[in-house]
């Protein structure tokens, strides 16, 4: 039986049936995602974190590096060499990108592993290399990892051991666009994402460009042309539409905490209408239980999705005819990160997929 299986137990003289958990390692674990995935693992039922990593904060208790946990019972941190696998059952990586790879290369082959850091997304590793500085060094690791947006490749998702979480830009981004191009409702050479980020996006790591007086009172746009987010995206569109597919994509930075809005322009194909193609989305998305898509014309902002793992969808008529206007929105490091990892270790584990995740969204 597997270690996370039912067992039999005492309680006050009286037999009961307990479960047994499954034990799980975090990564990175004094970073944005690894602090998310302590706040949603440490509610999760099945869930005992086991250990936790980060090099640069080893030897303290949590609670010193993130205040806000300190009510929650959890290892002291060491360094991500020292870990211990042999009790553990999955791990969360929560690393830089071009890290990760070269750590999942130690960690033993009964650990299934959810990456939440970019370096076993891409298929084509010359790719990987172009734009993220470098060769991969895990290539084998590489062809055993399944893409981890949860509403696309949940079955491949269920039966691997590497999970690559998408992106905060790609999740946002994707969920709307992929149903769109496998039914052919829009011309694959026609689309633009203009898309916002908070700054918790950027990472924890101190960097000039991220501090208060240069984000606040500001909107800039960054990685114009050339953010390493466009292989991703384009690599899952040219899947859905059967053809490659390239797109105009230009993220911003918005002062504010967290959540990503993208605003997605579109040119429908011949036969199709806004009407028609939110009839597509709704359908789709119908028994999803993170995905809300709006009545036509209503359209979601990022307070509606912040702190959850849900993510709304809204369809809008342009005014040119032909066109239409899809906004998309995600927690970044919920929906877009950590909470879709949680969901995707959920399906690997045999487990409700909204186990630990059924946060509402906060308000205000």
């Amino acid at each position: 039986m597997p270690p996370w299986g039912a067992r039999a137990g005492r309680h006050h003289g009286h037999r009961v049936i307990e479960m047994d958990k499954i034990k799980v390692g975090i990564l990175g674990a004094s970073g944005y995602t690894g602090a998310e995935l302590v706040r949603l693992l440490s509610c999760h039922p099945n869930v005992e974190i086991a250990a936790l990593a980060g090099d640069r904060s080893a030897g303290q208790t949590l609670e010193t590096v993130l205040p806000h946990l300190r009510m929650v019972d959890v290892p002291m941190l060491v360094k991500i060499d020292e870990v211990d696998y042999s009790g553990i059952d999955a791990v969360f990586c929560g690393l830089p990108h071009a890290t990760t790879q070269e750590v999942v290369l130690k960690i033993p082959p009964h650990v299934k592993v959810f990456d939440i850091s970019a370096d076993f997304r891409l298929d084509n590793l010359d790719t990987y290399a172009e734009w993220y500085g470098g060769a991969h060094k895990a290539v084998d690791l590489q062809k055993e990892a399944v893409y981890g947006l949860t509403e696309f490749y949940r079955e491949q998702i269920k039966s691997s051991r590497i999970i690559a979480c998408p992106g905060c830009y790609p999740t946002t981004s994707l969920l709307p666009l992929v149903p769109l191009l496998q039914e052919g409702a829009i011309d694959s050479n026609r689309i633009i994402i203009d898309a916002k980020s908070g700054v918790s996006g950027a990472g924890r790591a101190e960097k000039q460009a991220n501090l208060f007086s240069e984000v606040s009172e500001g909107v800039h746009a960054y990685g114009v042309g050339r953010h390493r987010h466009m292989p991703e995206i384009e690599q899952e569109l040219s899947k859905a539409a059967g053809r490659d597919v390239t797109i105009s994509f230009t993220p911003h930075l918005i002062p504010m905490n967290r959540g990503i809005l993208a605003t997605i322009y579109a040119t429908l194909a011949d036969g199709w209408t806004p009407q028609r193609l939110h009839g597509l989305l709704s359908g789709r998305f119908f028994n999803e239980p993170f995905i809300s898509v709006l009545p036509f014309g209503d359209v979601p902002a990022t307070r509606h999705v912040r702190g959850s793992n849900f993510a709304m969808i809204g369809v809008a008529q342009d005014r040119p005819t032909g066109h239409v206007i899809l906004v998309s929105v995600t927690d970044n490091l919920v929906k877009g990160a950590s909470g879709q990892a949680i969901q995707n270790f959920n399906l690997v584990f045999g487990l409700p997929e909204q186990t630990g995740l059924e946060q509402k969204p906060l308000f205000p």
